[in-house]
């Protein structure tokens, strides 16, 4: 079974995806990333539609279990999209953060090209690549590697941020994200890295110990609008942000990594995104110390109430101590 279905609580989107159960651990003697098993040919950056995918250009009918009087509550619709795999790097037990800074590029440029790829299907409305390293964010395949979903419908986080974002600029004439990168350069303490682009940086309401965002020092609205120097740049602070994570306690750090870009297709209902929408990238690691996970509990899950139990200035300065440390090292 594969479709939407409408929670009326919300006003939001389920994507039901029973199929998914069936996806595999990953075999000792068998790697589906790696060429020499025939399934990918040989690259340096690769991607392919995903073996197990909860959206699809051509998904199938829909059910609709429910009552008459249940249609007055729930909608149901297709399971319309698109699901890629993103390969890093033949290298099994290679990292993103290990790769040299040239070879992030052509990643950068795939998904670039990937990006535009999905949002020239007019049915797409939104398209997020992200990556789930580890096995505390449910990584069945450690070959290191990525995803990118193309949906139909706009996803509830994005759309409370462009909500945001639009009010912001309607009241006081400025990118709010813009206007926060402004912040963060001036006030200092949060800041964890930055190059000519970009700065990494601990947000002032970080629900997550270290849960740094990367933004763009000027206003771009999707990963596509780089120029060469924005692509050598985005590469550079993804591996010193990611490596400095793995300096903090010296083993694989988990995490999380979603990129937001404004919507595409979608002019109709956001009108002038491209003004007060700004590409960043959130990172959710769910550690909170070298051996204590952060679980998203009951406040957090059931009604989005977070609480960190460390402070965002303080998490800054560890990190930028890592970062310092991962940058001698050569790496």
């Amino acid at each position: 079974m594969a479709e939407l279905r409408w929670n009326p609580m919300i006003d939001d989107w389920t994507m039901i995806a029973s199929h998914r159960q069936n996806r595999p651990q990953m075999p000792k003697d068998y790697c589906p990333f790696c060429p020499k098993f025939g399934k990918v040919p040989d690259y340096d950056v690769y991607a392919y539609d995903n073996d197990f995918p909860a959206l699809s250009q051509n998904p199938p009918e829909t059910e609709f279990p429910v009552t008459e009087a249940g249609k007055r509550l729930y909608k149901v619709a297709p399971s319309y999209g698109k699901c890629e795999v993103i390969l890093y790097s033949p290298d099994h037990t290679g990292s993103l953060c290990l790769l040299p800074r040239e070879h992030i590029v052509k990643l950068v440029n795939l998904w670039i090209e990937r990006f535009n790829a999905m949002a020239s299907d007019e049915k797409i409305k939104y398209v997020f690549p992200f990556e789930n390293r580890g096995d505390k964010c449910g990584t069945t395949m450690p070959h290191p590697h990525g995803q990118m979903y193309g949906f139909s419908v706009m996803p509830k986080k994005i759309e409370l941020e462009l909500n945001a974002a639009r009010k912001f600029k309607d009241e006081n004439g400025q990118c709010l994200f813009c206007a926060m990168v402004e912040e963060e350069v001036a006030f200092k303490k949060r800041l964890v890295y930055e190059n000519d682009t970009f700065i990494a940086y601990m947000p002032f309401f970080a629900d997550y110990a270290y849960g740094v965002y990367i933004a763009a020092k000027q206003h771009i609205s999707r990963i596509n609008q780089l120029d060469e120097k924005g692509k050598a740049d985005l590469a550079d602070i993804i591996k010193v942000v990611l490596g400095s994570y793995d300096e903090l306690f010296d083993y694989k750090f988990p995490y999380m990594m979603t990129m937001h870009n404004a919507p595409v297709n979608s002019e109709d209902e956001y009108p002038g995104n491209d003004a007060y929408f700004h590409f960043h990238i959130e990172l959710y690691p769910p550690m909170r110390s070298a051996d204590k996970q952060q679980f998203m509990a009951s406040s957090e899950t059931g009604i989005w109430a977070h609480c960190n139990p460390t402070a965002p200035e303080a998490k800054a300065e560890e990190l930028r101590a890592a970062v310092d440390k991962f940058l001698k090292s050569g790496k």
